[in-house]
């Protein structure tokens, strides 16, 4: 998988703070509905061939799930479509947490 970069979550945490980006969750439903970073996009993994034309713009561009292997693969799917500055969070929801950051509810 490539034509995307990683991101780390204290790094995402100051990005951030510093610009607009778009956050995209691609967990299924059941692990959305136990907290997601705040700001985020709900887009399954399974969904995203079919929505990617609605994470459109030049936005920073930022994945996650659980442990960082879905969203990898959603980075890659958008990165190979042309999609710049798209980012796959390292870790996933079990670094943000493990970082302290907060989660809310859907």
């Amino acid at each position: 998988m490539t034509g995307f970069k990683e991101i780390e979550a204290n790094d995402l945490h100051s990005l951030m703070t510093d610009q607009r980006i778009t956050l995209v969750d691609v967990r299924n439903d059941d692990e959305v509905a136990r907290g997601v970073i705040p700001g985020a996009l709900h887009v399954p993994l399974a969904l995203l061939p079919i929505k990617h034309d609605n994470l459109h713009g030049d936005e920073t561009l930022v994945f996650y799930c659980h442990s960082g292997i879905r969203s990898a693969q959603a980075a890659a799917f958008l990165a190979a479509r042309g999609r710049d500055n798209v980012f796959n969070l390292i870790g996933g929801v079990l670094a943000w947490g493990k970082a302290g950051f907060p989660f809310e509810r859907i």
